[in-house]
Parts: C-alpha cells; structure tokens; sequence
C-alpha cells in the first residue's frame, strides 16, 4: 500500500537536516528540461504563466537558473513545508518512522513527477497544472503522460497489498494515469458537518491528509483497513457515506 501527496509551495530552506541517507529522484533527465524550459522565461512571462506576483516569478526565475548550476538539496520531506506538511509532521520522525515512510509515501510533483520522502530537491515553485511548454508538449500533464503511472506501478508491485491511498488535491492526481495501476485506488474525502450539509474545509482537510499519512506511518499500516482507526482534527470514519472507492471522514456534531 502507498499513500500519495501533493507538495507544497511553502519551503523549508535552512532547517537542519537529520542524520538521513538521501535518495535520488527518478527523473532527473524530465526534470532538467523543465528547468531549462522554464529559465528560458523572463520573470514577467514567469507571472503570467503561474499566476504569482512578479517579485515572486523574479525569485522563482532565479530557482529555476540555480537548478541549473547545481547546488544545494535537501530531502523532500524535510524540504516542504505546507498544511500538509504541518499534518505529516516528519521531522519528528523517528529512523524507523522515515524508513517505513521512504517504503510507503509518495509526493507527486511538477518538476520532479514523483519523489520518496528522502529523494533530494532544490528549491522550486511549480504546480502540476502550469501550461508551460517543453518541445511540443503543451502543459505538464502532457509533459509527464505515463511515466508517473508507471513509476507509481512499479512501487505497488513491490507490495502484498497493491492499493494506493489518494491523498493528493485534484491538481496532482490528475497526473497519474490510474489504468496503468494493478491495484485499486482509494480516494480520502475530508468534510466538515455544517448542519447536515458537508462542506470541504481546505484548511484542516489539508492538514488531514498528512495527518493520516503520518497515522499510516506510526501505525505501520499495511493494508487500508488500519485507516478507520484514523481521528485526526476530528474526522471520523463515516461507512455510510463510502465505497469501495471513496472513504468519507467527517468531522462536526453529526460525525
């Protein structure tokens, strides 16, 4: 079983580092050409493309550049620093706790498609769903087609049980083709109860879905059953409101 995030946009650059065996990602030639692709823009071109102030696509055209050059990374999981990242906790995992997450988190990613929690990045600000074209590649759901697919399919074959847990936002996992998958997919809903009527609460949801990757952690969960004894900010297990391909967790009076 593999539980999938999204990253964040909010980063962890001076932090110090435990004592980890960093890991390289996977595609590193991909991410090279977007870096180049995207360094190729000016900082004004870089804003309207992402939709970010013009001193933000000035710091983010320099990143881009200095990915370029090399030089310093950090592991993933000590690197993103987002809501999610404030749930998932990791850098209060302990050696065993980061060799099980290394085992079975994954974090999908605009630049580098998919990472392992040590897997080594640099500085960066690039969401899945940027237009930005690469050769005849319009977009980076284009750029990216089968390969994170693939890379997630070759993890879950390693694994008695083949399920990935989709914790991921909508963005993100549009990237995954799930036909090339060989188990099932199993999408977390987080919704606040406002009188009956259930309501996603972006804040806390987010928060969430790192919280139960880290409850995935802690717990060594193998198989997705474990999941229900999840409880977090709240949320609580609702079967009536779920399939076999969604699990809704609600949290308010009436969870």
């Amino acid at each position: 079983m593999l539980a999938v995030l999204s990253p964040a946009k909010t980063l962890d650059e001076t932090s110090a580092v435990p004592p980890v065996t960093p890991t390289n990602p996977r595609f590193p030639d991909e991410t090279a050409t977007l870096a180049a692709a995207a360094a190729k823009l000016k900082p004004a071109a870089l804003a309207k493309l992402m939709h970010i102030s013009k001193p933000l696509a000035a710091k983010n055209a320099e990143r881009f550049q200095a990915l370029l050059e090399g030089g310093e990374a950090r592991p993933a999981l000590y690197t993103f620093d987002g809501d999610v990242y404030a749930g998932l906790q990791g850098k209060s995992l302990d050696p065993a706790g980061v060799a099980f997450a290394q085992d079975h988190v994954r974090i999908l990613s605009g630049l580098y498609g998919l990472l392992r929690p040590l897997d080594l990045i640099r500085p960066y600000r690039l969401e899945m769903g940027t237009a930005l074209n690469v050769g005849r590649k319009t977009g980076l759901y284009r750029f990216w087609g089968e390969r994170i697919g693939l890379a997630l399919a070759d993890d879950l074959a390693g694994h008695k049980d083949r399920t990935l847990i989709n914790l991921a936002s909508k963005e993100y996992f549009e990237a995954v083709d799930v036909s090339l998958l060989p188990g099932k997919v199993l999408a977390i809903d987080f919704r606040d109860d406002h009188d009956g009527e259930l309501r996603f609460n972006t804040f806390v949801a987010k928060r969430a879905r790192g919280a139960m990757a880290r409850f995935m952690i802690d717990e060594r969960l193998e198989t997705p059953d474990g999941l229900h004894g999840f409880d977090g900010f709240g949320y609580r297990f609702r079967s009536e409101l779920s399939d076999d391909a969604r699990w809704a967790f609600v949290r308010g009076a009436k969870a």
